[in-house]
């Protein structure tokens, strides 16, 4: 498979291909997500691995953990790992989440995040390779598959933040509570202040009491088509260069 790579930061770099590339989303996830430096995190349904490489933009950030289910986008995060010399802060595993035992104990990390494919199967346009089908359909995993698994993986109190289409926030919920994570943080994202949401981030914490406090919604660009201000903090030192974006 041919790789391109692209800068995340001066010394990170990603490769990206035609089957495993990212999106906005997945930087809205990483930003809202952060590790705490004792975090032990895992970031499921990895792709090209964005949001855990993010995350180690931050020097300070090691013991990340990423899976996913296709063989060539867990070697597409082994060459973004190689050329960046990760091999000591990121550790890539093949495996299925709906058999996630398999592969780990139980309550073995402190924050799960996981940027899900939104589309159930049989709806939208599914003329697609098989790596985009799986990538956007819910055919090797639905929201209760990745709510149940991060549910085994997390410890008491252990945080997981996922992403979502919010037609589906009720499922999410309601796929959570019944797998102990009690939903705590939501913000909605909207592309342009005053249009529909688009999106929404939850985090949710296993065992904890119900309490769910809802932020104010996060903007991605101003009336000229350029990035707020939030959105340049967010896209970091990935930003540079995007002037006319930013401008």
């Amino acid at each position: 498979m041919e790789y391109r790579y692209e800068r995340l930061s001066d010394n990170i770099k990603i490769a990206v291909s035609s089957e495993h590339t990212f999106g906005t989303d997945a930087v809205l996830l990483s930003y809202f997500a952060k590790p705490k430096y004792k975090d032990k995190a895992l970031d499921m349904g990895t792709g090209c691995g964005i949001i855990p490489l993010l995350w180690l933009r931050d020097e300070k950030q090691n013991g990340i953990h990423c899976l996913d289910i296709q063989e060539n986008a867990f070697e597409q995060v082994k060459a973004s790992i190689e050329i960046n010399s990760l091999g000591d802060r990121l550790t890539p595993h093949l495996c299925d989440l709906r058999e996630i035992e398999k592969e780990f104990p139980a309550e073995c990390f402190t924050l799960v995040t996981m940027n899900p494919p939104y589309k159930p199967v049989n709806t939208g346009i599914e003329s697609l390779g098989e790596s985009a089908k799986i990538a956007r359909h819910e055919v090797c995993c639905n929201i209760e598959n990745a709510v149940k698994a991060a549910s085994y993986l997390l410890t008491y109190t252990g945080r997981f933040c996922m992403c979502h289409r919010p037609e589906r926030l009720a499922d999410v919920i309601s796929s959570m509570r019944q797998y102990k994570i009690e939903p705590k943080r939501l913000r909605f994202v909207s592309d342009r202040q005053g249009e529909k949401p688009f999106l929404f981030l939850i985090e949710g914490r296993k065992g904890s009491k119900p309490f769910l406090s809802v932020e104010p919604e996060l903007v991605i660009k101003n009336s000229e088509s350029k990035f707020t201000p939030e959105m340049i903090e967010i896209y970091g030192s990935y930003a540079d260069g995007y002037e006319d974006k930013i401008r």
